[in-house]
């Protein structure tokens, strides 16, 4: 939990871990048969997997996902013995007694890692799982066509290893028309006949909405989870999930002509009132917003003008009553009337980073109907 005094604080983050929840039930129940993993690397995408992933297990999940073995062993304290954490990244060289140790699960990339884990399996009297990941066409993790073959050969290759599953990723799952798509299922079907038989895991958050043929055994959702829209320009199904406020400085008149903010880049068209709020690029709201995002107080929109400063944005808030913005206010940075994805879109970006950039200055708050 977030020590930091919420009277002192400059914003509130409100991280609601029921909409997450909600949002993997739903995910789940498009996959039929196929069980739902929940990705937390990054911190479950800056919100807290600490937090994110006992609540999951509470309503079902049990396959969890992180990039580095750091995060794995910081994860596996809070999750009883049944979760499976994935280490996605594999393991660096010399880890893997370290990996086994905490229970955790790595995923296998490279001919190297495949051998290291064998090694490392040589001696103890039973198998110990991994994940196989072959590169279906992203180029970017995973076994190739050539190593591919040469395991073919080999037939004391998994000696020692269980493969939980054989795994890939989708590159462009969010384009649902892209050939690549069908290009990338066809080369990870044809690859799994190649190794070991094993249940396989293919489909991201928007590998899940290309259909069945995708899902296979088990599914892997990240940014879903966390309210991002899984499927770009269409109704997006998942709950909010953030909230972001920040409190209101001070608030000042400034005349037709006057300029605000570094560079004094943006210029009043007319006698305006300024509020300044505590949150700045220092906190994860990113410079690009500069003259381009928004806050909201209520159902009223209200443009930012000037530059984000690291600690600092300015916010033209004369549609409001004078006696709206007194210090201490809260303004929507982040809400269900300006999403994620709504925030990412004035920034130039994806959801994905304004999510995982947001800073640890705010206080944070969890709305958990079964509080940890």
């Amino acid at each position: 939990m977030n020590s930091i005094n919420p009277t002192n604080a400059g914003a509130l983050l409100t991280i609601d871990l029921d909409a997450i929840c909600s949002n993997w039930l739903v995910l789940k129940a498009r996959l039929s048969s196929t069980d739902c993993a929940a990705v937390v690397k990054a911190d479950a995408y800056g919100l807290g997997a600490r937090r994110v992933a006992p609540a999951l297990y509470r309503v079902g999940c049990r396959h969890f996902f992180v990039a580095h073995l750091g995060e794995g062993i910081d994860l596996r304290p809070v999750l009883p013995a049944g979760a499976a954490i994935y280490v996605m990244h594999g393991l660096p060289p010399g880890a893997e007694a370290e990996c086994a140790a905490h229970g955790l699960v790595p995923v296998l990339n490279s001919l190297q890692q495949i051998d290291a884990w064998r090694a490392m399996t040589a001696g103890r009297g039973q198998k110990l799982p991994a994940i196989v990941q072959v590169d279906s066409g992203m180029a970017r993790l995973g076994l190739s066509a050539r190593e591919l073959r040469q395991l073919s050969h080999n037939p004391s290759a998994f000696d020692g290893i269980a493969v939980a599953f054989v795994m890939s990723h989708l590159a462009c799952a969010d384009e649902p028309d892209h050939p690549a798509n069908a290009a990338q299922l066809a080369s990870f079907v044809a690859s799994r006949r190649m190794l070991p038989k094993a249940p396989a895991t293919f489909a991201n958050s928007s590998g899940i909405f290309l259909g069945p043929a995708f899902h296979f055994d088990l599914a892997r959702p990240g940014a879903a989870l966390y309210g991002v829209a899984p499927v770009p320009g269409q109704p997006n199904p998942m709950q909010p999930v953030v909230r972001l406020q920040g409190k209101v400085m001070q608030t000042r008149i400034v005349e037709a002509g006057a300029a605000v903010g570094y560079s004094l880049s943006w210029v009043a068209p007319r006698a305006s009132r300024i509020a300044t709020v505590s949150v700045g690029y220092a906190d994860g709201y990113l410079r690009s917003l500069g003259g381009r995002g928004s806050a909201w107080l209520g159902k009223v929109a209200l443009p930012l003008v000037g530059r984000v400063s690291m600690d600092t944005i300015t916010i033209d808030v004369s549609a409001l009553p004078e006696d709206a913005t007194l210090p201490g206010t809260l303004i929507d940075l982040l809400s269900p009337h300006h999403t994620v994805d709504d925030v990412a879109t004035c920034a130039g970006t994806i959801g994905y980073e304004i999510l995982t950039s947001l800073g640890h200055r705010y206080q944070r708050h969890y709305k958990d109907a079964i509080p940890v």
